[in-house]
Parts: structure tokens; sequence; C-alpha cells
């Protein structure tokens, strides 16, 4: 039976604030194969590692990230809306991100990133991002991916040895074109898409397009998926993922 491969979404953010160096790392401690986290890149160029548009949900301030400097961000308080615990933590930059995961990203069976590019993303920004990514010698341990087809074919531009994913909501019509077509690796829609058309998750397979999909945190869903053919899961709580995966010898 393959390895499954285990997802922390935006980290292990059912433990930690999401996209934290906290979350980041729980998710190592957890038992994923793959780190997820969100890459934006402020007013002033500097990618830092976010979900949203703004800074609004997980901050309790606004604004825009594109809009914001780096100064300005790094004023914010991104713990406090999880836990009084995580007061005063920071919207880290992807530097910080890539210096906390390397030590366990080095090695043969060392944990992978799947990096979100979010858009808007410019060529010299995605640049920027996969130049920080190289100058930590994490190139062969990640896989950008995106919602965007425009910013993959950004990332193939810059970097086209660099794996590549596909975000979708649902299959596209052409799933399996489309995917050869952007040139991508991974091809990770909801789970719903998955539940509703394993056959194209099979296609895909048969294409050499690996489908993880996001965010299962039902484990009792975790079966139909790995019977639909996934790849990896994407999920909120890593640790009951790889203790399930685990006990199915899928780990």
């Amino acid at each position: 039976m393959a390895a499954l491969h285990r997802v922390a979404h935006r980290g292990y953010c059912a433990v930690a604030p999401e996209n934290t160096l906290p979350a980041l790392v729980a998710g190592v401690l957890a038992g994923a194969t793959f780190i997820e986290f969100d890459v934006r890149t402020t007013a002033d160029g500097v990618p830092v590692v976010i979900h949203d548009r703004t800074v609004d949900r997980t901050t309790g301030s606004c604004g825009k990230v594109w809009e914001l400097t780096l100064d300005e961000i790094r004023e914010l308080d991104a713990g406090s809306w999880f836990s009084p615990a995580y007061a005063g933590l920071r919207i880290p930059r992807l530097t910080e991100v890539l210096d906390v995961l390397r030590p366990h990203a080095v090695g043969g069976h060392g944990v992978e990133l799947l990096l979100e590019i979010k858009p808007p993303a410019t060529l010299e920004q995605v640049k920027n991002i996969i130049g920080q990514v190289a100058d930590a010698g994490l190139l062969d341990r990640t896989v950008v991916q995106s919602f965007d087809p425009a910013v993959l074919r950004l990332v193939e531009q810059a970097a086209p040895e660099l794996r590549r994913g596909l975000l979708r909501d649902g299959f596209d019509a052409e799933q399996v074109a489309v995917a050869r077509e952007l040139g991508v690796g991974y091809c990770n829609p909801s789970m719903a898409a998955v539940l509703a058309a394993p056959g194209t998750v099979a296609a895909l397979a048969e294409a050499g397009v690996a489908v993880m999909p996001w965010t299962a945190n039902d484990s009792a869903i975790w079966p139909a998926l790995v019977d639909a053919g996934v790849a990896g899961i994407i999920s909120d709580r890593t640790g009951e993922l790889t203790g399930w995966a685990t006990a199915r010898g899928t780990a």
C-alpha cells in the first residue's frame, strides 16, 4: 500500500495560529510529510506568510497585505485571535519560515514544503519568492501551487525545474488536459470534488499527476478519499491524520 502524504494545512492550525512559526513546527512534530503555507508580498516587496488578502481576520487590524509595508505588518498581533497563549505572535517573513523548516526538510525523508503563492503576484515577486527558497537550499523539497494558472506560468518562467501544483475548487471539465498544458505534477481540488469524481483522480494519476484534496478534517471521510486514489490529504488535524495513516499502514 502506497504511503499517504499528510499535509499540514497552514501548519498544524488546529493547535496553533495558522501560518505562524509555532503552527508550522507543530505540523512537523505531528508527522506531516508536507507543510502547506501561503505567501503574499508586502507593499515594499517582502514575501510574508499569510492566507487572506487582508490582515483583518487574523490580527484584529485592517488593510490589504500588498498595501502594507513589512514594518506595518510586523507590528500586528497574529496570535491573540486564536488564544491568549499566543498573544504577540507576528506574521512571519518567508525567510523565517524557511529557516525554521529547513532543518526538518534536509535529508532523504525530510518534510516537504507546499508553498501557495497567492495572487496578485508579478514575475518579479515570484522570482523573489523562489529565490528565497533557492537560497535556503529547498528548491528540490518544495512544490509551489496556486489557484491562478497565470501564477503557475510565472513560476515555470522563473524556475522551470520547480515542481508545481494547480489548486481547484472543483475539477475542470478537461482536467487532465489542463494539467498537462500547465505542466503540473499535482492537482489539488476540494475533497468534495474528489468524492464526486474519482474517475478524474484515476485519470490524473495515470497521467502522472498526483491529487491531494483540501481541507479534509472529518476522519470519517478519509477512507473514501484514499479509496478514490488520492496521493495525500490536506488537513488541519495533522496529528490525528498521522495516527490514522499509521494504523492503516500507509504512513
